[in-house]
C-alpha cells in the first residue's frame, strides 16, 4: 500500500499508510428520489496565466473533460457558480464563455443536464448607484443564459446588497426578473460566511425576517420558482424554511457541514442538493444516492457520512477559500494535472490544510489511484519543505 510523509499541527511528520483504492465506480444512473445538481470548478490553464491575480486563463478541454465526469456519474452541473470562482477569479467575460461552451458541450452528451449561474459580477461596485443598475446587469446574463438555451440560477448579487435599502428593494428587483425569465429558475441564499460582501442580504442580517422576506418572494411567484439552494450552514435554519415552502417549490441543500442529514430528510421531507462538495466526492456520493433509491438508508449514511468530516475541514473559515480544496482533490484524482487556479488561489490555505484533505478524503475512500495521489501529495510537500 502506499505511504507519504505528512505534516502534523505540532510541527513534526508523521508517516501514513493509505487505503486500498476507491470501491465506487466512476459512472452511475441518476438518483431518482433526489434531485442533485455539482456546482462544478473550472481547470486553469498554468501557462497562459501570465497574470494569474488579474487575467484569468482557462483550459478549455480540462474543465469541459470534467464536467462529462460529473454527469456520467448522475449528477445535473451547476455551472458557473461560486465554485467556478465567480467573484473570485473568474471574470463574467470567461463566465459567459464557460456557459456557451457548457451548454454546447451537454448537447452532445445524453441525458446531461445542467442549471447557470446569473448574477451581476461584470458591475463595478464602486460605480453601482441604482436598483436599475443591478437589474440591467441581471437581464444582460440572463439573456445569455437563456439565448445559449440554459436555465437559470439567480444567484445572489454583491451589488444588490450594496445599494438596496430593505426587503421591499429585493422583492421588486427580484420579482422584476422573475416575471422575464423564460422558464422556472433557482434562487440562491448565498450566507455572509461563502461571501462576507452579502451580509443582511434580503434586507436583514437576522435569518427569520430575511426568510420572510424570500417567502414572500417565493410565494408570490411560485409558478416561476423550482426551487431555492440556501447556503447558511445551519440545518435548523434551512428545515425551519424547507417546511414553509409553497407545494412544487422544493429546497436545494447548499448546506455543506450538513448535506447528508438533510438530504436524507426526516418525516417531514427532505432537501434535494445543489452543492460545491458533490464535485470532489461525486463517485462516493452518487454510490449513496443509489443506496437511498433502493430504500437502504443505513448504506446511504455509511458512505456519505465519512464525506462530512472531509467536507468541514474543507469548507471551514474562512469559508469563501474551500475552492482551493475542491480543486486540490480534483488535481489528486487526475482529473487536471497541475495544482494551479485562476486568480492564485490555490495559496489561500497552507500545507497543513492540504495535508488534512488527503487523510480525509482516502478515509472517504475516494482515491480511485492512491499511488497518483501520493505522488502528487509529495510534490506538495516537498514544495514546502517536507521531505
Amino acid at each position: 500500500m502506499a505511504e507519504i510523509t505528512l505534516p502534523r499541527a505540532d510541527g513534526g511528520t508523521e508517516r501514513y499508510t493509505l487505503a486500498p483504492a476507491s470501491r465506487f465506480p466512476q459512472a452511475h444512473a441518476p438518483a431518482r428520489t433526489r434531485t442533485v445538481f455539482a456546482a462544478a470548478h473550472v481547470v486553469a490553464d498554468p501557462r497562459k496565466l501570465n497574470e494569474p491575480w488579474r487575467v484569468p486563463a482557462l483550459d478549455w478541454d480540462a474543465t469541459l473533460a470534467f464536467r462529462r465526469h460529473l454527469w456520467g456519474l448522475g449528477f445535473k452541473i451547476a455551472e458557473a457558480m461560486d465554485t467556478s470562482q465567480r467573484g473570485q477569479g473568474l471574470d463574467w467575460s470567461n463566465a459567459a464563455e464557460l456557459i456557451a461552451r457548457v451548454l454546447a458541450e451537454a448537447r452532445t452528451v445524453p441525458g446531461a443536464d445542467l442549471a447557470c449561474g446569473a448574477g451581476t459580477d461584470q458591475l463595478d461596485l464602486a460605480a453601482v448607484r441604482t436598483l436599475d443598475d443591478v437589474i440591467r446587469a441581471y437581464e444582460e446574463q440572463i439573456a445569455h443564459v437563456e439565448k445559449h438555451g440554459g436555465k437559470i440560477i439567480l444567484m445572489a448579487s454583491r451589488a444588490l446588497c450594496r445599494v438596496a435599502k430593505g426587503p421591499d428593494d429585493y422583492l421588486s428587483v427580484y420579482g422584476r426578473l422573475l416575471g422575464q425569465c423564460r422558464g422556472k429558475v433557482i434562487l440562491h441564499w448565498l450566507g455572509e460566511m461563502f461571501d462576507p460582501a452579502l451580509a443582511g442580504y434580503w434586507g436583514s442580517r437576522e435569518f427569520e425576517p430575511a426568510m420572510q422576506t424570500v417567502l414572500t418572494l417565493i410565494r408570490e411567484h411560485a409558478a416561476k420558482i423550482d426551487g431555492i439552494k440556501i447556503s447558511l450552514l445551519d440545518a435548523g435554519k434551512e428545515i425551519t424554511m424547507r417546511r414553509q415552502l409553497p407545494e412544487g417549490v422544493v429546497m436545494y441543500t447548499g448546506d455543506d457541514f450538513n448535506y447528508a442529514e438533510l438530504i436524507g430528510g426526516d418525516e417531514q421531507g427532505f432537501s434535494h442538493g445543489l452543492l460545491g462538495i458533490f464535485d470532489p466526492i461525486a463517485p462516493a456520493a452518487a454510490a449513496a444516492f443509489a443506496c437511498l433509491d433502493a430504500g437502504d438508508r443505513q448504506g446511504f449514511h455509511a458512505i456519505l457520512d465519512p464525506t462530512v468530516t472531509l467536507a468541514r475541514r474543507l469548507f471551514e473559515a474562512p469559508t469563501q477559500y474551500y475552492k482551493s480544496g475542491v480543486v486540490f482533490l480534483a488535481w489528486l484524482g487526475g482529473f487536471q494535472d497541475h495544482f494551479r487556479m485562476v486568480g492564485g488561489a490555490e495559496s489561500a490555505r497552507g500545507i497543513l490544510h492540504y495535508a488534512d484533505l488527503f487523510r480525509l478524503a482516502d478515509r472517504a475512500g475516494l482515491f480511485a489511484d492512491p499511488e497518483r495521489a501520493t505522488t502528487r501529495m509529495g510534490h506538495l510537500c516537498a514544495l514546502n519543505g517536507i521531505a
